[in-house]
C-alpha cells in the first residue's frame, strides 16, 4: 500500500496531481514546518482584525433601535444624546451611561489602539505590566500589546507585497536573462553589478531628508534592490533549460518565445523560486524592523516592531519594552524560517520521489523532469 499510485486529488477545492500530492505529503511530513505554517497564518488572521481586538472604539453598539459599527465610521455625540457635535469619546463616563440607558455595547478585548494614550496610568510612563495593560506601556503611556498587534500586522502585510512584487520582476529579468542569452545576458549581469552596488541605506537617508517616508515610499525604494535576489536561480534554470528537447520541440511547433518562456520553461524554474520565497519574506520583515530600528522607517507614532526596540535600547529600566520586541521578532522570523525548510523539503527530488513507484511506459535512463504540453505534442 505504501507505494501505491497516487490518484488525482483535491486540495482547496483544486485539482492537483500526484506530483503535488507528493510535494504536499512531504510538507505535512515536516512536523515543525507544518505547525508553524499554521501558528503564523493563525496569528496573521488575528492582526488583521486587530481594529477588533485592540482599539478604543466598541465594534457594535446598539442604541434606540439603531445599530452602530464605531470601528468603520465616526459617530458625533449628539447621536448618542449627547451635546457635542465632534466625535464619540466612547470611554466617557457620561457618554456610557447614555448609551446604557437606551442600549449597550461591545468592547475588544484590548480597549486601546497602537495610538491611545493612557492617561490615567498610576505610575509614570513607560508603566510595568498588570491587568489593564498586558505587556505594560511605552515612553509614551501607550499600550504595547495594542502596538504589538497592528505592528505585527503591518511588518507582514509590507513584506508579503516586497516579496511578491520582487518575485515578479526578479523572475521576470532571470527568465529573460537566461533563455536569450548572449549580449543580452551579458549586458544585464554588468547592470546588475553596477547596481547592486548602489548603497541602498544612503539613498533612504538621503530621501528622509526630502520627504516623510512611508509604506508606499519604502516599499518602492526597497523593491529597487530586492528583485535581483531572484534572478539568479531563475536565470540559473532558463540557460539550463533552453536548450531542451521539449523547448525545441515547442518552437518547431511554432509556439512564441513567450509561450515558450512563462508556459513550457517557467513552470520547472519555479521550483526553485517558491522554496526561496519564505526566506524572502523574513528578510524583507527584518529590512522594515531595521530601517525603523534607525530611525529612518515608517512615520512617527506608526506601530512598528523596529520602533519597539528602538523604545527598549532608550529606556533600559523598563525591559518589558526590548523583550516584547525582542521574542516577538525572534518567534516570527523562527516560525518563517521553518515553514521555509518544510518547503524546501517538500519539493527536495531526493525526498519528492523516495518510495514513489516508476513511471509507466518510460525508458530507464529517461530523466524525471516535466514535459510540457508542446512537447507531448498535446493540444
Amino acid at each position: 500500500m505504501a507505494n501505491a499510485p497516487l490518484r488525482s486529488a483535491r486540495f482547496l477545492g483544486i485539482k492537483i496531481t500526484p506530483l503535488t500530492q507528493r510535494r504536499l505529503h512531504n510538507f505535512r511530513a515536516n512536523r515543525r514546518g507544518y505547525w508553524s505554517l499554521w501558528i503564523f497564518l493563525g496569528l496573521f488572521v488575528l492582526s488583521l482584525f486587530a481594529e477588533f481586538v485592540a482599539n478604543d472604539k466598541p465594534f457594535f453598539v446598539y442604541y434606540d433601535g439603531g445599530v452602530y459599527m464605531p470601528v468603520f465610521q465616526d459617530y458625533p455625540e449628539t447621536t448618542f444624546g449627547g451635546s457635542f457635535e465632534t466625535a464619540t469619546e466612547y470611554k466617557d463616563p457620561f457618554v456610557q451611561e447614555l448609551i446604557n440607558e437606551k442600549g449597550w455595547m461591545l468592547w475588544p478585548i484590548i480597549r486601546y489602539n497602537h495610538r491611545t494614550v493612557s492617561w490615567d496610568l498610576p505610575e509614570p510612563a513607560p508603566s510595568a505590566p498588570n491587568g489593564e495593560h498586558w505587556l505594560g506601556t511605552d515612553d509614551q503611556a501607550r499600550d504595547v500589546l495594542a502596538r504589538l498587534i497592528y505592528g505585527f500586522r503591518i511588518s507582514v502585510l509590507f513584506g508579503l507585497v516586497l516579496t511578491v512584487f520582487s518575485a515578479i520582476i526578479g523572475v521576470s529579468a532571470g527568465a529573460v536573462q537566461g533563455y536569450f542569452g548572449g549580449w543580452t545576458d551579458l549586458l544585464f549581469q554588468r547592470f546588475m553589478e553596477v547596481w547592486s552596488g548602489l548603497p541602498t541605506l544612503y539613498l533612504l537617508i538621503i530621501l528622509a531628508s526630502v520627504v516623510v517616508p512611508n509604506f508606499w515610499w519604502l516599499l518602492g525604494i526597497l523593491l529597487l534592490f530586492s528583485w535581483m535576489g531572484f534572478v539568479g536561480v531563475v536565470r540559473a534554470e532558463f540557460l539550463r533549460a533552453r536548450n531542451f528537447d521539449y523547448v525545441r520541440a515547442a518552437r518547431a511547433l511554432g509556439a512564441s518565445n513567450v509561450t515558450v518562456m512563462f508556459r513550457h520553461v517557467l513552470p520547472n524554474a519555479m521550483v526553485a523560486t517558491i522554496t526561496f520565497l519564505p526566506f524572502t519574506l523574513s528578510g524583507s520583515i527584518t529590512a522594515l524592523t531595521s530601517l525603523d530600528f534607525l530611525g529612518f522607517g515608517l512615520p512617527a507614532g506608526s506601530a512598528s516592531l523596529g520602533e519597539l526596540l528602538k523604545q527598549g535600547k532608550e529606556n533600559l529600566a523598563a525591559p518589558w519594552l526590548g523583550l516584547t520586541g525582542f521574542f516577538s521578532i525572534a518567534i516570527m522570523l523562527s516560525l518563517l524560517v521553518f515553514i521555509g525548510e518544510a518547503v524546501r523539503d517538500a519539493f527536495d527530488p531526493r525526498k519528492l520521489f523516495a518510495g514513489a513507484p516508476p513511471p509507466e511506459d518510460t525508458a530507464a535512463d529517461a530523466p524525471v523532469a516535466r514535459q510540457p504540453a508542446a512537447a507531448r505534442g498535446d493540444d
